[in-house]
């Protein structure tokens, strides 16, 4: 969005989604929270409210769906978001934070975390037992792999990065590790996966891939790389397996989300920084130098001096 690679950003841009912090004012309408309640805002802030969708609890798939910095919002004024020391919001685009989750390592799951969670729950790949494949181990991936395995399923991580292993291994709890440039192990995981949650925005090949389901298996793609993919239709149609997307999630299932990772205590793995130091985040995040998660302390970066 800073850099419009995608063609529609408004300048200025205010960015910043994933908000978390407390509530410091609320209007004479407002229902479902008081003032000091933990809060967070994701990535939208606004839909119709009346479509199919909105009705059915899944305004991230409004038509008219609003996002949280870098769109027109109802009035025609741009939104302007996370950089900055206070928003204002619809109380309906709101979650609540339980005490025992860090703010800080909250933020992310508001994006990151739904992201996974609601493609895991939509296409059925949360029941014990399952065998789940998770491609990339990044800020989606680690992720991806923490909510399955507390929903159950025993995990593999497909990566081209053999020195990730003992990451997915040892400290993100995964059951298996794969390196998808080993012929040797791509051929040894032909049918044995039930789904893969593909959370992996670089150019890839999908074959592979859906090589490793079992018949009836699925396939979730979540990351947008910058071409079309290349698809085979008979792999598919021979092991009638799927090939699925997922965005975001509504807000009763990000809640969901939320209160999930409150009782499993997941947490996003996130590095904090300064608001100064966001411009050498950015080139570090190009670099793919963050573990998993840059997170802006706003608060104290934009405080007043006394």
């Amino acid at each position: 969005m800073v850099k419009n690679e995608w063609g529609n950003s408004i300048y200025p841009l205010v960015p910043g989604r994933e908000i978390v912090g407390e509530v410091t004012e609320i209007g004479c309408k407002v229902q479902k929270f008081k003032v000091g309640d933990r809060v967070g805002v994701g990535c939208m802030v606004g839909s119709c409210h009346f479509c199919d969708n909105c009705i059915n609890n899944l305004k991230n798939y409004c038509p008219k769906m609003t996002f949280t910095y870098g769109t027109k919002y109802y009035d025609g004024a741009v939104t302007h978001r996370g950089y900055s020391n206070t928003m204002v919001v619809d109380e309906h685009f709101v979650v609540s934070i339980p005490e025992n989750l860090p703010l800080d390592a909250t933020a992310p799951l508001l994006c990151a975390g739904i992201t996974v969670y609601s493609p895991l729950r939509f296409y059925g790949l949360d029941k014990p037992g399952l065998r789940v494949g998770v491609v990339g181990l990044g800020g989606l991936g680690h992720l991806a792999v923490k909510f399955a395995k507390a929903m159950g399923t025993n995990v593999t991580v497909i990566s081209t990065s053999p020195s990730k292993q003992k990451e997915a291994l040892e400290n993100l709890g995964a059951d298996s590790f794969l390196v998808s440039r080993d012929q040797d192990q791509l051929q040894a995981a032909i049918g044995t996966l039930d789904g893969i949650i593909d959370t992996v925005s670089a150019q890839h090949p999908l074959l592979p891939l859906l090589g490793m389901l079992k018949s009836h298996g699925k396939l979730v793609i979540l990351g947008i790389p910058g071409k079309p993919f290349e698809l085979q239709v008979f792999p598919l149609i021979q092991g009638r397996k799927l090939i699925g997307g997922s965005m975001i999630g509504g807000i009763k299932e990000t809640q969901e989300m939320i209160d999930f990772a409150a009782e499993h205590n997941i947490k996003t793995d996130i590095e904090v920084i300064a608001m100064d130091y966001v411009n050498t985040a950015m080139d570090r995040l190009l670099k793919g130098d963050v573990k998993y998660r840059f997170v802006i302390d706003i608060g104290n970066a934009l405080m007043p001096s006394s």
